[in-house]
């Protein structure tokens, strides 16, 4: 009975010992912290993985809400007579324009009254005279100046692209514009690096490009180094790709104007179609084209004829007119 409990003693002691021998020997062979530097080494590549998913997560949240700022602050609202004046590069003060926007309504309204005796001709004489043609000649000075800067804006901005590669800060390239280009991108550049001087910003500064220019190049421009300021990354990589979209956006745009060329040859003969007849009429039987301007009726013809007209080619324009 001694020997039987003293076997039971030895295989109860022997189990103990194996149990505490498998539990314990991991921690002093090492084998435990083997195994965690493997698992570890296989978590990390997912880790790594998701941390970089989360931070290109991150830069796409705060690149989207600095688009929504810029788009936001950017907006485009009805220009101003000053700013008119600014985008059509005339150095003039409001008080000027008005001065002769109202000088050339008053001549052109005398010279109406003078040849026709009617008032309200007149009168009408002065409101186009006083307010549309001023107007229209400001918005086509604007468009001219404007499209001289949409052509020479790739050349200003790939000088900036050579100067940051070749290791020249973003300043001194923006003062070789200011210095080296044409007009009207000369004067433009000119104006960011005196606000620089100032206190602003690039960003800023660049900002205030937008207002002065209000083309879609100007607002690219500014979006690039807004965010290149708050998210970092290549200035010159991102701005290579700028100015080849903006070549891209020219070549698509002299396409479609090629493909166009059809329908604004048809709309020009058409336009100019009721003057060319009217002219020859009047050459061939004056005393019958006459009655239009030296009768009631013919006046009031004459009256309507010209208002359908100007739906007419204002249609015919909007049919030809592409946004880019």
């Amino acid at each position: 009975m001694n020997i039987t409990v003293l076997l039971a003693a030895l295989l109860a002691a022997f189990a103990a010992g194996g149990v505490a021998f498998v539990s314990i020997y991991p921690f002093l062979s090492g084998e435990r912290k083997a195994v965690k530097r493997q698992a570890a080494f296989a978590s990390g590549p997912a880790k790594r993985t998701s941390d970089k998913q989360a931070d290109a997560a991150a830069r796409r949240k705060q690149i989207v809400e600095s688009l929504k700022e810029i788009e936001t602050r950017n907006a485009r609202k009805r220009a101003t007579l000053d700013q008119m004046l600014t985008q059509a590069g005339l150095d003039w003060p409001l008080t000027r324009f008005l001065v002769i926007a109202a000088s050339a309504g008053i001549l052109l309204g005398g010279i109406v009254y003078f040849l026709d005796g009617n008032p309200y001709v007149a009168l009408a004489a002065i409101l186009v005279g006083g307010a549309g043609l001023p107007l229209w000649l400001l918005k086509f000075l604007a468009k001219r100046r404007l499209k001289k800067f949409t052509n020479l804006f790739p050349e200003a901005i790939d000088i900036i692209v050579r100067g940051v590669k070749a290791g020249l800060p973003l300043g001194d390239c923006l003062r070789v514009i200011a210095t080296e280009t044409a007009e009207p991108v000369r004067s433009e550049f000119r104006q960011i690096v005196e606000m620089q001087a100032m206190g602003l910003s690039v960003g800023e500064a660049v900002d205030r490009l937008v207002g002065r220019v209000p083309i879609s190049e100007t607002s690219f421009f500014s979006i690039v180094i807004s965010i290149q300021q708050k998210s970092g990354g290549s200035l010159s990589e991102a701005l290579a790709n700028l100015s080849t979209v903006l070549r891209e956006r020219k070549k698509m745009e002299g396409k479609i104007k090629a493909l166009s060329s059809e329908a604004r040859a048809s709309a020009m003969i058409i336009g100019a179609l009721p003057f060319v007849v009217g002219g020859l009429v009047y050459l061939t039987s004056p005393k019958y084209i006459e009655l239009l301007w030296t009768t009631s009726t013919g006046q009031v013809v004459m009256g309507i004829s010209a208002f359908w007209m100007a739906v007419g080619v204002f249609i015919m324009k909007k049919m030809v007119s592409f946004d880019f």
